[in-house]
């Protein structure tokens, strides 16, 4: 051993890293790079050109030739007001819906499902199984005068309340406000289950026992802890749901009627049969500004953005 009067040794000099070469740091953007010409492709350019066709002039014979007519962004919302209300009250009420059924779902999914956990998560994604179109006219059977919905309204009586509030006509449920809202809540539904449930199941079990060691009951528990730590999936999957059903045209289509147009029927119109170009250019903008203001508005009152 050294002895006090001894020279320390000499401290060795680590070596200076190695600089790392430039390929290496451009590989995050070569990887980066195919999404976002993805994007520029696929949604930058056909928004730059839907945004120059709003503000056209002209007719299909003649052509159309860009004026800047920003007019038509004030006759398109004048004309079809009715129509953009119509949309947002529909898609409100099956987003409202959606929570309502799928959070005791996806909270049974996380919480109590044990091992028919996985056999419940199939079932729920089970309609993307099939297209869209299909399970939307299958509820156009569900949903007919003869049909088992129809018959068990009438015996409750939910009939005479319904068609009082305006949501059914008569003794029939299709080609209604009810009709459209249920076709949008069943079509929608998983999107509002996969995200709580995810945003459930990352909430420790402890946080529930330590709760029921202080004494608070279960509903406590569930308002104190459960909901509070699940709201960025109650805001994900109201976002999923809300944003798709507000543009939605085709349940509207097949299960509505012309009193139960929305938003995306008008625009498919347009682009489709009157061929109004500007005009449904215009419609696409405005839905999208008034869900972009509506969905910040909206995250910013939730007060979280910890979405999953």
């Amino acid at each position: 051993m050294p002895t006090l009067t001894e020279a320390p040794p000499p401290l060795t000099t680590a070596e200076p890293a190695a600089a790392p070469r430039r390929g290496g740091r451009l590989t995050p953007y070569w990887l980066l790079l195919p999404g976002i010409l993805w994007l520029v492709v696929f949604f930058a350019l056909p928004m730059v050109y839907q945004a120059s066709t709003s503000v056209q002039t002209g007719s299909l014979e003649k052509g159309y030739q860009v004026t800047w007519h920003f007019a038509t962004y004030w006759d398109a919302l004048a004309e079809y007001w009715p129509q953009f209300l119509r949309s947002v009250l529909y898609a409100a009420a099956a987003t409202v819906l959606c929570l309502l059924l799928g959070y005791p779902l996806a909270y049974l999914i996380a919480f109590r499902a044990g091992r028919w956990r996985n056999l419940i998560m199939v079932l729920v994604i089970a309609p993307f199984f099939t297209s869209f179109l299909i399970r939307t006219l299958a509820w156009k059977t569900i949903l007919a005068d003869n049909g088992p919905v129809v018959h068990a309204m009438n015996s409750l009586g939910l009939l005479d309340l319904t068609d009082w509030l305006g949501w059914t006509a008569g003794d029939r449920v299709l080609a209604t406000p009810l009709a459209v809202v249920c076709g949008l809540t069943y079509n929608f539904l998983p999107f509002m289950i996969l995200p709580l449930y995810t945003s459930l199941e990352r909430i420790d079990g402890r946080l529930h026992e330590a709760a029921g060691d202080l004494y608070a009951r279960p509903w406590t528990t569930f308002r104190k802890v459960t909901f509070p730590l699940s709201l960025p999936g109650v805001v994900s999957g109201t976002l999923l749901t809300f944003i798709p059903a507000a543009g939605d045209y085709v349940n509207a289509e097949l299960l509505g009627s012309t009193d139960t147009r929305m938003i995306g029927n008008v625009i498919q119109t347009q682009f489709l049969r009157v061929l109004d170009y500007p005009t449904a250019a215009a419609l696409s903008f405005i839905l999208m500004a008034a869900i972009l203001a509506m969905v910040t508005f909206y995250i910013r009152r939730a007060g979280t953005e910890d979405l999953v």
